[in-house]
């Protein structure tokens, strides 16, 4: 693993336990084995480090928002599949994104997944539908990001298999974001 990616791979698990304010560039030197000014090489700055880290997710989430088209229950079933697969590819990032996202809303990439999980939102009608809807969202996306960022202490971490893993996510998933009296036949 070269020193650029090893670097991405220990700000990322430091990033995701102490927080992205928390952690120092030092610190991610220090972790690596290396110093500041190494990091510093690689990145040039803490926020371009989040941003090489968060950004391949985001891009991972547009292109599946372009290729929805918002449409029926049935796509809806479609794109929670497909969500479902990116957020267990990305099952180390999310957690990050979700859980400190809203506190770093003025870093770009932050502010850039703020915006995309609006769309998200809006995909299922339920960014401006009631309060309960909004919760239902909420409770949907942020039980997720705690199973993904609790996978070990839940004994999700190879102990059960990610297919009934996934499986358990899309049944879930879709009773939350899918509901019954939308779906065609």
């Amino acid at each position: 693993m070269s020193l650029h990616d090893q670097l991405r791979t220990v700000a990322l698990a430091e990033f995701a336990s102490a927080g992205y304010a928390a952690t120092s560039l030092q610190r991610i030197a220090d972790l690596a084995g290396t110093s500041k000014a190494s990091v510093l090489y690689h990145f040039s700055s803490k926020e371009q480090l989040l941003a090489e880290i968060v950004d391949p997710v985001l891009d991972d989430l547009e292109r599946l928002l372009i290729d929805d088209d918002g449409g029926a229950a049935l796509r809806r079933a479609d794109f929670v599949e497909r969500f479902v697969d990116l957020l267990l590819t990305h099952s180390q990032v999310v957690p990050l994104v979700i859980n400190q996202g809203a506190t770093l809303d003025d870093v770009p990439v932050m502010h850039r997944a703020t915006e995309l999980m609006r769309r998200v939102a809006e995909l299922f009608r339920l960014a401006s539908g009631s309060t309960i809807e909004k919760l239902r969202f909420g409770v949907a996306f942020g039980g997720v990001a705690y199973t993904l960022a609790a996978a070990e202490r839940l004994g999700l971490n190879g102990e059960i298999p990610i297919d009934e893993v996934r499986t358990a996510l899309l049944e879930i998933l879709h009773d939350l974001l899918v509901p019954a009296d939308t779906l065609t036949a």
